[in-house]
């Protein structure tokens, strides 16, 4: 069902539908329990396939970990990953030498450009209570001009990314988070330097949005031309966009040259909003690799065969940080922010 100003819906899956420039988007959202000596789940993992568990049993994943949650080292090429946690750590590892904790509210920026290898790993800090984790994993693509980029990251830290309130005229109020872009004269922090969001003609938003029960919010008309998706990825009730109801779990492909009212029903409700002008060039993905062409493809494997992206300096796949560790970043020039 659509009308002028939703152009079409989709019921979240495990993967959610992506358009240009965004590539991908996973929501993990894991409930795990209290932790052991090794930072891993205090239950048994029987009954799991250990190395690539996305079954959910008993509310979580151990994904590609076998011991500790998350994802070992791991290739990337020609696209970039924003990492935005809003509950829980993930433990940063990478080829460049640099890595760091982060969570809680922070977000991860990185260009993966000509190649590197990172690992992502979710300790599990808590022995006495459990561990839930929650995160965005968004891929943004890269164009080709700028796919063979240096590697580079940079954090937001939960205490420096821009929040704003907007309040409707009955008072109710709309929270918003802005990852990139801006919203009613508030700007983001500055993506990574090589990033198709780093030019504000291509018009990248990423926000968090959290609605009150009962409020009214506007989206303002961008281009024709842009991509605007709204994932309505949390909420027991509906809302309303002009005159459809629309309920929770799904993914609202939105008119990206009008104004777009979204009225809220009688729950909070929580949105993750992507949108930005189109790099209108051929994609071709295999994996971890996404570049123009299948012989790009091809060149991206055979290098990483060769050079391992500059290879792994660290002692396990899997490296994790210790459990009192604090939130703190690492770059490959040696500058360090703690937080």
């Amino acid at each position: 069902m659509k009308n002028n100003k939703v152009l079409g819906l989709q019921q979240l899956g495990p993967q959610w539908t992506m358009d240009s420039p965004f590539l991908f988007c996973a929501h993990h959202n894991d409930k795990y329990p209290k932790a052991n000596e090794e930072m891993g789940p205090a239950v048994s993992l029987s009954g799991r396939n250990i190395g690539s568990d996305f079954s959910g049993k008993d509310g979580f994943n151990m994904y590609h970990g076998t011991k500790v949650p998350g994802f070992p080292a791991h290739p990337h090429r020609g696209f970039e990953t924003v990492t935005v946690v809003l509950n829980g750590f993930v433990d940063h590892f990478d080829s460049s030498g640099a890595n760091g904790r982060y969570g809680n509210g922070d977000v991860q920026w990185l260009t993966t450009g000509n190649g590197c290898q990172h690992s992502e790993m979710f300790p599990l800090l808590n022995t006495d209570r459990e561990n839930p984790i929650e995160l965005f994993q968004i891929w943004l693509n890269l164009p080709a001009a700028d796919k063979k980029a240096k590697p580079h990251y940079k954090m937001f830290w939960n205490e420096d990314i821009p929040e704003t309130d907007i309040k409707d005229n009955t008072e109710k109020n709309t929270h918003i988070r802005l990852i990139a872009g801006n919203i009613h004269g508030v700007q983001s922090l500055a993506p990574a330097p090589d990033s198709w969001a780093n030019n504000p003609d291509n018009h990248v938003r990423i926000l968090l949005i959290q609605m009150e029960r009962n409020a009214s919010f506007t989206l303002p008309a961008v281009s024709e031309s842009v991509s605007r998706n709204l994932y309505f990825y949390q909420g027991k009730g509906s809302i309303s966009i002009d005159g459809l109801t629309i309920k929770s779990s799904n993914r609202i492909k939105l008119n990206g040259n009008a104004d777009i009212e979204i009225i809220n029903g009688d729950a909070e409700s929580y949105f993750l909003l992507l949108e930005g002008e189109p790099i209108r060039e051929n994609v071709v993905q295999y994996g971890p690799f996404v570049m123009n062409t299948k012989e790009e493809i091809q060149q991206a494997i055979y290098e990483y065969q060769q050079t391992e992206y500059g290879g792994w300096p660290w002692d396990r796949a899997d490296v994790v940080h210790s459990r009192n560790t604090k939130r703190f970043a690492k770059y490959s020039n040696g500058h360090e922010e703690h937080r």
